[in-house]
């Protein structure tokens, strides 16, 4: 008691230092969860012990750990790997797929390989490369326009790689394709997700998409970290929604089902609808009575009582494609070249997340904000899909949206949630303001700065300061209009973007 007492006293006498002495009683805590996941990982494959030097936990996600580790050579020297544990519950059919992918497809072009797998009983251990990397949200604001330029190239032939084989690879996002900025090396990673094409190369992915749905609707509520990469969804979101748009998901020739989900933020409310597959106008009684909102601007309360569709195997809030989002049965390889246009819009904005939705109608109404409404309605039609929208949103030019969020056009705003004055379509802007420049940048600004008025905001930035992001070609939004294709029968290609003029100069 006298304890408790004392330490209460200190904590109101030295906040900082009580502060200081809780965050090492945490960070103690942590280390040594760690080393307890260790151990046990050790106790579960033993024949790890005698191979690998288990340094660290370096990432955590839903289906797996990944561990760093040293494996002592012949030539006396120290290599190090990362292991990814499999969770023992992970269906075997999905852990015999990934690392086929991995043996088929991986250790070259960028896309990652395999160098042994152990197994002792339901636990697995893939032991890959292991490839020193930047967190992306770390870099963002840094990065040259060349560098961009690179990231990109290398980041569609690896997808060019694993689609010549039929991988469709479901995830593909910033934290799946690790960059070794000063080595300029790349990998993709984390087949976890991987389905095939019909014609796919990879055996087991043929009917690797029949395993447990259980597995699927956990992924879509956790989110998955690989190689130690932080959950950037965490972070305030890169879009602000529009009051008064309302959009409504239909699957034609059935009978329809609707659920409701509202998301409310601090600046304005957004309301989408979508519709299931089920028959509950048929089966409606005292129980389950009709639904009477169908193609009409509000949400019933029998809607509102529904739960919420989930897609399956849908990757990761933010970047899933149009035909993901919509239920559409039949999924491509494009769903992989919207992630990477998505990846290629955050790059080009230096915004990240650029969309964040806790469900796939707000993120589908989210993508019509800066697609338009019109054309994701028609492109929705292409795939058997209908979409009711209650507004008319107009599409977003790109290199207007990317250049005011990036500050590149009118200045870098030095005060929160302030936007650059521009066209009449501001206000359908799909983002919120909270971060106008990192605090690096802003610092130089400062410094090099000619002169500034007094009370105004803007500063000036010297043309050698911009990093080529001054100078972005018309060609770069081209690649990006076609990455964003609402329309995957459409959607460039992986082979297709290594062609685009926007890498003339960059040899395959």
């Amino acid at each position: 008691m006298m304890e408790t007492m004392l330490e209460s006293h200190r904590d109101e006498q030295h906040p900082h230092q009580a502060e200081d002495f809780h965050r090492k009683l945490e960070q103690n805590s942590k280390l040594s969860g760690i080393k307890k996941d260790i151990e046990k990982l050790y106790e579960a494959v033993p024949q790890l012990v005698n191979v690998f030097k288990i340094k660290e936990k370096i990432g955590e996600g839903t289906f797996s750990s990944v561990y760093l580790a040293t494996a002592q050579l012949q030539t006396g020297l120290e290599e190090k790997m990362a292991l990814k544990h499999l969770i023992p519950t992970s269906h075997p059919l999905r852990i015999a797929a990934e690392l086929q992918c991995l043996t088929v497809a991986g250790g070259q072009d960028n896309v990652m390989g395999v160098k042994y797998c152990f197994r002792k009983n339901d636990h697995v251990v893939i032991v890959m490369p292991y490839l020193e990397h930047e967190s992306f949200l770390d870099i963002l604001n840094s990065l040259s326009f060349e560098e961009v330029r690179e990231y990109m190239f290398n980041l569609f032939k690896a997808l060019r790689r694993i689609h010549h084989f039929g991988i469709v690879h479901r995830d593909v996002k910033p934290s799946n394709f690790l960059y070794n900025r000063q080595l300029k090396k790349y990998a993709l990673v984390d087949f976890g997700l991987a389905q095939g094409t019909p014609d796919t190369k990879i055996e087991l992915l043929k009917t690797a998409h029949s395993e447990d749905q259980q597995e699927d609707s956990v992924h879509h509520s956790v989110q998955r970290s690989v190689f130690g990469e932080r959950n950037f969804n965490v972070y305030s979101s890169t879009y602000q929604e529009n009051s008064s748009t309302k959009v409504k998901l239909i699957k034609q020739a059935k009978v329809i089902d609707v659920s409701s989900r509202k998301l409310v933020t601090k600046k304005k409310i957004i309301f989408t609808k979508t519709v299931s597959n089920g028959a509950a106008r048929k089966a409606a009684g005292p129980l389950n009575p009709p639904c009477d909102c169908y193609a009409t601007d509000r949400v019933c309360s029998v809607c509102l009582s529904r739960p919420q569709q989930v897609a399956p195997r849908a990757g990761t809030p933010g970047f899933r494609a149009p035909e993901v989002l919509t239920k559409c049965p039949t999924q491509t390889t494009a769903i992989d070249m919207w992630s990477a246009g998505i990846i290629f819009l955050s790059l080009l904005s230096g915004r990240y997340p650029f969309f964040k939705a806790s469900d796939d109608l707000t993120a589908l109404a989210q993508i019509m904000t800066v697609r338009g409404s019109r054309e994701t309605i028609q492109a929705a039609r292409t795939f058997g899909k209908s979409v009711v929208c209650t507004q008319v949103v107009p599409t977003q030019n790109l290199r207007t949206l990317c250049e005011k969020l990036r500050g590149t056009n009118s200045g870098c705003k030095r005060s929160q949630g302030e936007v650059p004055k521009g066209s009449e379509n501001d206000s359908a802007l799909p983002f919120a303001v909270d971060k106008p420049c990192a605090p690096e940048a802003l610092g130089k600004q400062i410094q090099q700065r000619k002169s500034l008025k007094e009370g105004d905001s803007a500063l000036e930035i010297k043309a050698t300061d911009m990093k080529g992001w001054d100078q972005v070609p018309d060609e770069a939004y081209d690649l990006l209009d076609k990455l964003l294709d609402l329309n995957p029968a459409t959607r460039v290609t992986a082979k297709e973007a290594l062609l685009h003029p926007f890498f003339k100069d960059i040899r395959l």
